[in-house]
């Protein structure tokens, strides 16, 4: 695989007892698994495998998938929490006025003319996702990728204006 790769989503857990597995996409509406693209499996220790979607259907917000070589319940709960990468290629151009936020790894990020840290990563919750920002000399910031904190990000030019966060030290 030729190009960084990008996390789209997780694996839940197994999904019956044939080896179906769970995930959850980070993009609800992405339809990039159900082209059954060469994907890269980062396991919960950090180990990555190359892996062969051999089936993928929708369910109820999510995808089940069928991985070559898992056949079992045992094969599939051994990728629980398993995070599924795909090259940065493969994603679609962003729409106007979009950005993928993958694209924003080691942007240099400001407040107004202070410079902050720069996003070292993304962090996905339920609620929303957050840049996580690395300050020198200080803890890492997690920021919202909200409009209340996030005024502009450039990926081509490397920045992230951020704002609301005036108790940042």
């Amino acid at each position: 695989m030729s190009s960084r790769l990008v996390p789209i989503a997780e694996v839940q857990r197994p999904h019956g007892v044939t080896g179906e597995l769970r995930l959850r996409l980070y993009n609800e509406a992405s339809e990039l698994l159900l082209k059954k693209p060469q994907v890269v499996l980062r396991l919960a220790d950090g180990t990555e495998r190359t892996s062969r979607l051999a089936a993928v259907r929708p369910n109820n917000q999510a995808l089940l998938v069928r991985v070559d070589g898992v056949t079992d319940r045992n094969g599939a709960d051994l990728l629980r929490g398993a995070v599924v990468l795909v090259p940065r290629d493969l994603l679609p151009p962003p729409e106007e006025g979009e950005v993928y936020l993958c694209d924003l790894e080691g942007a240099r990020v400001v407040a107004g003319e202070r410079e902050i840290g720069r996003v070292v990563g993304i962090r996905n919750y339920p609620t929303c996702d957050a840049l996580v920002v690395e300050r020198p000399g200080a803890d890492l910031l997690e920021v919202p990728v909200l409009p209340a904190f996030v005024v502009f990000a450039d990926p081509e030019n490397g920045v992230v204006e951020i704002t609301g966060m005036d108790a940042i030290p």
